[in-house]
């Protein structure tokens, strides 16, 4: 079974005993101290100014701190990467490679490092280094990109047929090349008349910044990034071409957009000619995300030839660093979770129909509700108040009661934005749902009640519910409609927007599975590129004539979904039921792409409907009133049934850990290969001394053992002493104590005298 977090070890110099152990506990003292170790990686797809760094979790490897890699030296005319660096001679040691390039500006731009959830082992015991292969050990291969950390992504979207040129060209294929240009106006060295030239096609790419291109259309083999070619990607009609920029200095470049066509009397051998070009200057991105429509010059001429229209979108790093490379779920999905039941709005929509959910939706009371009746994963809907406080609500409007001039009794309802009212405005002053206000019918009377309130923020939520109840966040984000209005003029800058969520999240989620998901692919795009730790899905409506369609294409089907998810380089799609009831193979397009698929939609509030979508493969499915459509025989989250017997293995192969090798016990300790004990003796360390809920050993004793009640005395008595202690000490002071645990179960009167007064104490 897979754990989700482990937590960070700590180089000690001395393993000093409690001031509680009395002299008869005292042990001997081992100094730590260091020893060689050759660290050696192949790397065949370094690609130039790339260099491979190495991270781990001693302060010699610098802590998983990306700002603290340790760089290795490449072997001339080879693959292979490596250093000599030192190590503690005690404990076991844990590492990852890492890709990346250091900038002029001497910051750190991750390419891609390996992501297994276990990092890679150095055992205490191991004597001899050997040669790593990157991204590859434990019989897996995972690799993932990097997230930003103190660059900038600038992309570029050319869609929905861009090009609008003379009539002799609008029949052609174009292809369109983007390439930055750093601007350094007033400080170039003196140039020579003979160096000045009209040719834009021999531009040099700025040092430590990366242009990757892909399509999305009916051909799936472009859609992922690739490195772009030196005549740039071919846009047909309905393509969605996709342009990223990764840059340290967005502000110093401006970007030459060059566009190339064939001839029609070319050979395949031949290139593309140059037919013209434009240039985007820094000073035209007014926000984060915009449209931009401008002119394309001839090369040979200067005149004009026409317009090319495009949007543009612009990322930013969080400004608070909040990710390190100790640990990554962005891609990482168990095999054994599917058919996931997910808690739509909590308990589900209240206001939709007449037999809504008798519990306001998106309320603690309503997340509680669902969680206790079996949730899985809880969905609800996260926006902004006006004081930039994550709420939880669904509709980007609310109703406030007014009172007309000289009439006591009448009311009317004016309807407002949520993001125009400030958290104090939301929780205190009487709102209404847009249905209550637009009906004049009040539904709900119990805002009395702390937990039943409407907007609880995103900090109240994660620290309120139930720890191993996983969150499905959905960021809502205006959209812009087909007929070119939008959902909502948002006043919010998107990073801004991005940047007070997640970092509510990263800080206060503590060990709990999350998700986040987007019906914005931009905004989707935007928490992978901020963050490393959490998976993101795209949400789509496809095609269905419920609900009015989007603008941006990639909103516009399942498949088109799917490309995004895979260009993007994030977990999955949440897709709408309808869509997949009508054509069922959309699963598996989306499985055989890599990817996760959840659904949602009102076809899902049904339990037939619930059993065959399980069958279909679908990991998760999304529905209203779970506490009556449940499936579930016994009404627990997996995560909680994960962590139980998590923790019940942990407290097992601890106590295999302290028995000595007798005859008694020679079976006990020979385990198969796949329980991986090495890697335990880090995890039990850690978990233990930053007192894990989910899998600490004093919570997994009460379970264990519940009429113990002194275990927890017990064990933080000795939690310091299962790895970096004397083992004679050890088998002193644990042996009994867990072979006795192990032997009595739930009865504690079968603990022998000695034991059941230890935990008394």
């Amino acid at each position: 079974m897979q754990r989700w977090f482990y937590l960070e070890e700590h180089k000690k110099q001395k393993i000093i005993p409690s001031k509680k152990m009395s002299l008869q506990q005292s042990f001997k003292v081992r100094e730590v101290t260091l020893r060689d170790w050759i660290f050696s990686v192949s790397a065949p797809d370094v690609r130039p100014g790339e260099k491979v760094f190495l991270t781990g979790s001693t302060v010699e490897l610098g802590e998983w701190d990306f700002n603290k890699l340790v760089s290795l030296e490449q072997l001339s005319a080879s693959d292979l990467w490596t250093k000599t660096i030192k190590i503690p001679n005690i404990g076991d040691v844990l590492y990852r490679y890492v890709i990346c390039v250091i900038t002029e500006e001497n910051t750190v731009n991750i390419r891609y490092w390996e992501t297994n959830i276990h990092p890679r082992l150095i055992k205490e015991s191991a004597l001899h280094p050997g040669e790593d292969k990157f991204g590859e050990y434990d019989d897996k291969r995972n690799i993932s990109t990097g997230w930003l950390t103190t660059q900038t992504l600038v992309q570029f979207k050319f869609a929905n047929n861009p090009l609008k040129l003379k009539s002799r060209l609008n029949t052609r294929l174009m292809n369109i090349k983007v390439t930055p240009v750093k601007l350094s106006f007033g400080m170039e060295s003196h140039l020579d008349d003979s160096s000045l030239s009209t040719d834009t096609m021999d531009v040099e790419v700025p040092a430590g910044v990366f242009v990757e291109v892909s399509t999305l259309g009916n051909d799936t083999s472009v859609c992922r990034l690739k490195v772009q070619e030196q005549f740039g990607r071919e846009y047909r009609p309905n393509d969605i071409l996709l342009v990223n920029v990764t840059t340290p200095n967005h502000l110093g470049l401006a970007y030459l957009v060059d566009f190339y066509s064939y001839s029609s009397r070319a050979s395949t051998e031949d290139p593309p000619c140059h037919i013209g070009y434009t240039y985007i200057l820094p000073n035209m991105f007014k926000l984060s995300e915009g449209t931009l429509e401008l002119p394309v010059t001839c090369n040979v001429k200067h005149r004009p030839l026409g317009t090319v229209n495009f949007d543009y979108l612009i990322i930013h790093p969080l400004p608070e660093k909040l990710c390190d490379l100790q640990v990554s779920f962005a891609k990482h999905w168990d095999p054994t979770w599917t058919g996931l039941e997910v808690g739509h709005r909590g308990l589900g929509a209240s206001f939709k129909t007449k037999e809504g959910n008798s519990i306001r939706e998106n309320t603690i009371a309503s997340l509680k509700k669902a969680a206790a009746s079996g949730a899985d994963l809880l969905e609800f809907d996260v926006q902004l108040s006006k004081d930039m406080i994550p709420v939880i609500y669904h509709d980007y409007h609310v109703c406030i009661s007014m009172k007309r001039k000289k009439e006591v009794e009448h009311t009317e309802m004016l309807e407002l934005p949520v993001k125009d009212l400030t958290l104090e405005h939301l929780q205190k002053l009487k709102v209404y749902h847009l249905v209550e206000g637009r009906n004049h019918e009040i539904l709900f009377f119990d805002e009395d009640l702390e937990e039943h309130q409407p907007f609880p923020t995103l900090e109240d939520v994660l620290r309120n519910i139930d720890l191993h109840v996983g969150f499905n966040i959905e960021l809502k984000w205006t959209m812009e409609m087909g007929d070119g209005t939008f959902e909502l003029n948002n006043p919010f800058d998107m990073n801004t927007y991005v940047d007070k969520i997640l970092e509510v999240v990263l800080k206060h989620a503590g060990e709990r599975r999350i998700v986040f998901s987007g019906f914005n692919p931009d905004i989707c795009t935007m928490v992978r590129q901020k963050q490393n730790k959490y998976p993101v899905m795209f949400l789509t409506i496809g095609i269905t004539n419920k609900y009015p369609a989007y603008r941006d294409p990639r909103c516009l089907s399942i498949p088109a979904a799917v490309q995004h998810a895979v260009s993007s380089d994030i977990l999955g799609v949440v897709v709408h039921t309808e869509d997949l009831l009508r054509d069922p193979t959309q699963v598996k397009l989306a499985t055989d792409a890599g990817l996760v698929i959840f659904c949602w939609g009102d076809d899902n509030n049904d339990k037939n409907t619930i059993k065959r979508l399980k069958e279909m493969g679908l990991h998760a499915v999304i529905y209203d009133k779970l506490d009556q459509y449940t499936t579930k025989e016994i009404k627990e989250s997996i995560f909680l049934v994960e962590a139980r017997d998590s923790q019940r293995e942990l407290m097992r192969l601890a106590a295999l850990d302290v028995l000595p090798t007798t005859e008694s016990s020679t079976t006990v300790h020979t385990l198969p290969e796949s329980t991986n004990r090495p890697f335990l003796d880090l995890s039990l360390r850690n978990k233990i001394q930053e007192g894990s809920t989910a899998t600490s050993l004093e919570s997994l004793a009460s379970s264990v053992n519940p009429r113990s009640e002194g275990i927890d005395k017990n064990l933080k008595r000795n939690r310091n002493l299962v790895t970096n202690t004397d083992k004679d000490y050890q088998v002193k002071e644990q042996r009994n104590y867990f072979r006795d645990l192990f032997t009595a179960g739930d009865n504690s009167k079968e603990l022998p005298k000695k034991s059941r007064q230890n935990n008394k104490e």
